[in-house]
């Protein structure tokens, strides 16, 4: 049986413990939705897997809605404690998008059973992020229980050394401290690529995707215009795969550069954000963008070949360049008429929606209003 040294905690009427589990979402957008599939769901794992015998009940709450950046995953480690001392939680975890690390090395999760806190880094998790919380959270609220003790077994030296290789992204186990504070670390290289990944998954390319949609439209435009300048057909025959290749990769990157000037995306370090995180953020501002881009390419490809393919009769076609004609030509047409004009989108995305923009950018965090209500439910 679960015993805890919590006052909060209290029994039934049926002699079984009642332990309440906080789970707090910061900032309320991408973490807030983890934490409510995973609420539905987590009481029914805690009995499964820890004790049949407690009544478990869990909790949500949202916390601010631009996590703090100074003082690391320690100061937000003290946000968490505060909060579950404030709600009278025995234990609390804490799900949020940003992106920990210690000399480098991402930080999984950080623990105080002391304080009966953690804080999880989703973006450490990869892109599986929901199946790996789910499969770590049981063992997390275990490790958060010690110095209490489960069937009568001693205390646990390493209450989180059960949880290495639960999921792919925990490697290690990071050395206890005086004050009970520890914690789950996922390795340089391999852990570093999936955190980079899993800052993709947290911002949602989808959301940045949407977004574009005028850009998408003033691109359209001026590929309906392209297609009718025969010396565009020329210029699609005589360059290389190479330098449409290169033609491209310009465009793309004219895009995504003007997006990140036109609407100041680039996160500064300073005024409380690190230059380690400033620069993370950075990176998944651009993987995000480019990303959408490069869906946003090949939907404005698709439909240049489509309408290349309706309005331009191979006659006419063959015509112009004096050779046979055939679905390649239309392909290679469409290639560099999508290229060039993605430039030309570029210019329509000054005509986007701030807000819808700047929501492409990592460290920036709106007002909550078409998200969850940062009060959170009881």
């Amino acid at each position: 049986m679960v015993t805890t040294d919590d006052p909060n905690s209290e029994d039934t009427a049926d002699g079984y413990r009642t332990v309440v589990v906080g789970l707090i979402a910061t900032p309320p957008d991408h973490p807030a939705r983890v934490a409510r599939r995973l609420a539905d769901e987590l009481a029914d794992l805690l009995d499964r897997e820890i004790d049949d015998h407690v009544r478990w009940k869990v909790r949500t709450g949202w916390g601010s809605i631009a996590p703090r950046r100074d003082g690391g995953v320690e100061a937000l480690l003290d946000d968490v404690t505060e909060r579950r001392e404030h709600e009278g939680w025995d234990v609390a975890i804490c799900l949020t998008d940003l992106p920990l690390q210690m000399q480098r090395v991402p930080i999984v999760v950080r623990t105080s059973t002391a304080r009966h806190a953690a804080v999880l880094s989703l973006p450490a998790l990869g892109l599986g992020q929901l199946r790996a919380v789910r499969a770590v959270a049981p063992g997390l609220v275990k490790g958060l229980l010690q110095p209490s003790t489960l069937d009568g077994a001693p205390e646990d030296r390493e209450p989180l050394g059960h949880l290495v290789n639960v999921v792919s992204a925990i490697h290690r186990v990071l050395a206890a401290g005086g004050n009970g504070e520890s914690g789950l670390v996922a390795s340089r290289v391999r852990g570093g690529l999936r955190l980079v990944t899993g800052m993709v998954r947290a911002n949602r390319p989808g959301r940045a995707l949407l977004g574009l949609s005028k850009l998408l439209v003033g691109a359209f435009g001026t590929a309906a215009f392209a297609l009718t300048t025969s010396t565009i057909w020329q210029m699609a025959e005589a360059l290389s795969a190479v330098r449409l290749t290169v033609i491209m990769m310009l465009g793309i990157g004219s895009l995504i550069g003007w997006l990140i000037i036109a609407h100041d995306l680039w996160e500064k370090s300073g005024n409380g954000t690190p230059p380690e995180l400033a620069r993370l953020f950075n990176i998944g501002t651009v993987l995000t963008l480019c990303l959408a881009t490069a869906l946003s390419y090949v939907a404005l490809f698709v439909g240049t070949a489509a309408a290349a393919w309706l309005l331009i009769r191979p006659s006419v076609l063959q015509h112009s360049l004096q050779a046979p004609i055939g679905l390649a030509d239309y392909l290679t047409l469409a290639w560099i008429v999508s290229s060039l004009a993605t430039v030309g989108g570029a210019i329509g995305s000054g005509l986007e929606d701030e807000e819808t923009v700047r929501a492409a950018a990592y460290g920036y965090h709106p007002d909550p209003g078409g998200w969850l209500d940062e009060k959170g439910d009881s």
